[in-house]
């Protein structure tokens, strides 16, 4: 499992996952809630699972402040969207709507109510983030879907599977790590975060003999000493 980090970009974030069970949403849900922060699930295809929210959760205080609302046809999605956008105020931290686009396909709707009811949500949802000033998180997982909702959002996210985990490229995201089992691998971006980066123009070999970590031998190699 990866370590994920989104920055709290105002308006609606699409981010594009290789499937509609991704739980890259969970994660990058738990990583923006902290402990009592207000935030709202509009869930579509049962996406939201409480066991991987608490999976990923810091702490299961994180999440008190979620609420989770299920809808299971287009009318009913856009009835909680609308719902989301009365109740919601300036202590909302995050607003998310996975798959927001699958329920508009359904039969139960014909072609121009399905496209003029989705335009309203996506609009809705875009114009409620910029007025809350929080980030408003949709996934999309196919060609379709990702070309009708980057239309209307602000940024967008590629989620990508490696060998390591989940990587999360875009503006904005950064992939600090992954958990593999006992043991942390980190990434370069996690370690600049920790210590830094160096100086543009200077040797890191120079450096770590200034600091006392290398010896030059006679010959011109450097040995390396450990400190603890």
């Amino acid at each position: 499992m990866s370590r994920l980090a989104l920055e709290a970009d105002t308006g609606l974030t699409v981010c594009h996952v290789p499937s509609v069970r991704s739980t890259v949403v969970h994660r990058l849900v738990c990583s923006q809630l902290a402990d009592g922060q207000r935030g709202y699930w509009i869930d579509a295809r049962n996406t939201a699972s409480t066991h991987v929210l608490y999976d990923c959760a810091a702490s299961p205080r994180a999440l008190e402040g979620l609420q989770i609302a299920r809808a299971f046809t287009a009318y009913q999605h856009h009835s909680l969207v609308r719902r989301v956008a009365r109740v919601a105020d300036s202590e909302t931290a995050l607003l998310v709507a996975p798959n927001v686009v699958d329920l508009y396909r359904d039969d139960d709707l014909r072609e121009y109510e399905r496209e003029e009811l989705l335009a309203a949500t996506l609009t809705i949802l875009g114009e409620l983030g910029h007025a809350l000033d929080c980030p408003v998180l949709v996934t999309a997982a196919d060609e379709d879907a990702r070309a009708v909702v980057s239309e209307y959002a602000d940024h967008e996210i590629e989620c990508l599977e490696t060998r390591e985990g989940i990587r999360l490229e875009g503006e904005g995201v950064q992939t600090d790590g992954y958990w593999h089992g006992t043991y942390w691998q980190t990434t370069i971006p996690y370690w600049v975060d920790v210590c830094g980066a160096l100086e543009r123009g200077v040797d890191p070999v120079v450096r770590a003999y200034d600091r006392g970590l290398v010896e030059s031998t006679a010959d011109g190699e450097t040995e390396t000493e450990v400190i603890v």
